[in-house]
């Protein structure tokens, strides 16, 4: 259901006003919360008398009283909004079935558990300066992602003689360091320059779990 409960139609506002008054004033001791305000109610009273006028038979529409009634609209719904959400939204007292015939949103309060992801991760280099790298850090297209998830990735890297072409095993790799971001700078020492660099990337989430290791990918250090 929408968070925005109240709607913005007069219609919406009056049924949602009418429906959270009334369970609210039957309720309110049960649930351990205060009364509808004089205020509110004033509201509702205010926003009623003004939209049954441009409703009568034969009235001419006009601007004026139009604008008073959406003022008052405007007045009330968000009066409506301030009191569910101070006492009845998140109200351990209210249950989720009260909440529905309010017509209220049913937040989930149960945690979508957290596992080990699952996709793959690699990275593409660009050449910046004498000693720089940037992995541009992206999806494996095709491997599954988990949206909700807050995953930051491990980046592995090692420095190599040029001649080692290929690297086997992500043991091998013994530097390492974690990022959130999308593009990771990593420089190197002036004596590493022209010798050869592997890098291996894996998920990891909020939690710590990890998730299986991507490509090796290699380069040139500049």
């Amino acid at each position: 259901m929408s968070k925005d409960y109240i709607g913005k139609s007069d219609a919406a506002v009056v049924e949602s006003g009418d429906r959270i008054i009334y369970y609210a004033t039957e309720r309110g001791e049960q649930w351990k919360i205060p009364a509808p305000s004089d205020e509110l109610l004033s509201q509702r009273t205010e926003f009623k008398a003004k939209l049954a006028k441009i409703k009568e038979p034969g009235y001419l529409l006009n601007k004026h009283d139009t604008l008073q009634k959406n003022n008052a609209n405007a007045a009330y719904a968000k009066g409506l909004r301030v009191y569910v959400q101070g006492f009845i939204a998140r109200n351990p007292y209210v249950s989720d079935a009260e909440r529905e015939l309010m017509g209220l949103t049913v937040y989930d309060v149960i945690p979508t558990p957290v596992g080990d992801p699952v996709g793959l991760v690699t990275a593409t280099v660009r050449y910046l300066n004498e000693g720089a790298l940037e992995l541009h850090i992206k999806h494996v297209e095709g491997s599954p992602f988990d949206k909700r998830a807050n995953y930051g990735v491990k980046i592995k890297y090692g420095v190599f003689p040029i001649d080692v072409l290929k690297i086997d095993d992500v043991n091998q790799l013994l530097e390492s360091r974690f990022t959130r971001r999308k593009k990771e700078v990593i420089t190197f020492e002036k004596k590493d320059s022209r010798k050869g660099v592997f890098f291996c990337l894996r998920y990891e989430n909020s939690k710590g779990r990890a998730g299986q290791w991507g490509p090796v990918i290699a380069a040139v250090i500049p």
